[in-house]
């Protein structure tokens, strides 16, 4: 959806630690401590890809794999700005109904449907809406 409406079209990523994952809110920590070295989008796929197997020697072969500075991504995991950036996302999704993941909002509705041909028609009409081709 990104490369067909790249001048409407924005993903903007929110965390919402599943209290079932023992390792959920680390692994949020993780991705965005490897956000600070350039590595986010790198670091989340394979959180998603190996999600049955995180725990803290997976996150540690992650950041190894990715060439990250591994001191300076510990030290960023343990940050006060990252560990309160995850609670306000967590917070912001229970206030709005978010009770599981993933979960899809176009211009603040969201999405049930998450299918391709769906997230499209929403996007159509919500171009529409606001005259934009």
């Amino acid at each position: 959806m990104l490369k067909q409406y790249p001048e409407t079209v924005k993903v903007v990523f929110k965390n919402f630690p599943l209290s079932s994952h023992r390792y959920a809110e680390k692994a949020a920590a993780a991705a965005l401590a490897a956000g600070r070295q350039g590595k986010f989008w790198e670091f989340h796929d394979e959180l998603f890809e190996n999600y049955r197997v995180i725990d803290d020697k997976k996150i540690s072969e992650i950041a190894g794999a990715l060439k990250l500075d591994v001191p300076r991504f510990e030290a960023d995991m343990q940050d006060p700005l990252i560990l309160q950036k995850i609670t306000e996302d967590y917070e912001e999704g229970k206030g709005i109904g978010v009770t599981g993941i993933p979960a899809i909002f176009i211009n603040g509705k969201r999405v049930k449907n998450r299918s391709l041909e769906s997230l499209k028609d929403v996007i159509e009409r919500e171009q529409k809406k606001k005259g934009t081709p």
